[in-house]
């Protein structure tokens, strides 16, 4: 039934799966003293696999007219560009602030399909996004109160930027698809990613020991392997349904699954703001799925 009404639904909900565990388990190579940079440098090769094989089985059919590259690359860069200053923000900023920042992205999102895609909705689906954009800082937000240094403006600046950069993303996500196919999307995207390795390790820094055992690069690779799938899934999910829809649906979907692994498999028990936003994004995906107007 999904599948063949609301395809968009089904591509989402795998995104939202594989993210979920990705978000459960991103933290462990750090904690084991692989660094972010190295980590953004595995994340750009593990999107090489998914990329050839969804090129294979669409038959090498890469679009490389001026217009499919320009797109390709803002996508690619826009997404890879922010994960790279994301990266440099939490080494100067509260994570538990600039999360919460970044995780209404959605908000760009929706406001340029809104106006230059004319992307309407429901009244179902109007409140689910509603729900879902008030879920979506709570999964971050603790009650700590932030420290006052010297970076501070400097980090809400960035993570006001890398907001800019992934709703900006997503919007032209949807844009290409309509002249794109979602297979050269996600090469362009990879091929973004692997452009801007060499920045990521520049700022590596190689006097510190780093952890090159099987808890670094390797689990580094075994998990970066579902943001990467996760992203194809993503580039589908646009490609059948709103970006104001899609948007808001995985930024809360992908959290909440992360919050429940982190429940179950982790044994750790979320905060009060946590048990809100799921409850929030619950309600927030039920609305959207049963929205007649999707």
């Amino acid at each position: 039934m999904i599948k063949k009404k609301k395809p968009w639904l089904l591509f989402a909900i795998i995104t939202t799966i594989f993210w979920g565990i990705w978000g459960a388990f991103i933290g462990l190579p750090v904690e084991n003293g692989f660094p972010n940079t190295l980590i953004y440098c595995i994340w750009s090769l593990t999107m090489i696999p998914p990329s050839i094989f969804i090129l294979e089985m669409n038959g090498w059919k890469l679009q490389t007219d001026k217009k499919s590259i320009l797109y390709g690359l803002t996508i690619g860069i826009l997404g890879a560009g922010g994960q790279m200053l994301l990266f440099y923000a939490v080494t100067i900023g509260p994570t538990y602030l600039i999360f919460p920042v970044i995780s209404i992205s959605p908000i760009v999102t929706i406001l340029l399909s809104f106006i230059f895609l004319k992307e309407r909705t429901g009244v179902i689906g109007t409140i689910g996004i509603g729900l879902a954009l008030l879920s979506l800082p709570l999964f971050e937000y603790t009650n700590e109160e932030a420290v006052a240094d010297d970076n501070q403006v400097l980090w809400f600046i960035l993570a006001l930027i890398v907001l800019v950069a992934w709703g900006v993303q997503a919007f032209y996500m949807k844009l290409a698809n309509k002249t794109m196919n979602t297979e050269s999307i996600f090469f362009y995207m990879t091929l973004s990613g692997l452009l801007l390795t060499p920045i990521a390790l520049f700022l590596t820094d190689f006097s510190k020991e780093i952890n090159y055992g099987l808890n670094g690069p390797y689990l580094t690779a075994g998990i970066q392997i579902l943001n990467s799938v996760g992203c194809v899934f993503l580039v589908y999910a646009y490609r059948y349904g709103k970006a104001m829809v899609v948007s808001p649906v995985i930024n809360a979907g992908a959290p909440l699954m992360t919050a429940i692994i982190s429940m179950v498999m982790l044994g750790i028990l979320p905060n009060e703001y946590k048990i809100f936003a799921i409850i929030l994004a619950i309600l927030a995906s039920i609305l959207l799925a049963l929205d007649p107007e999707e």
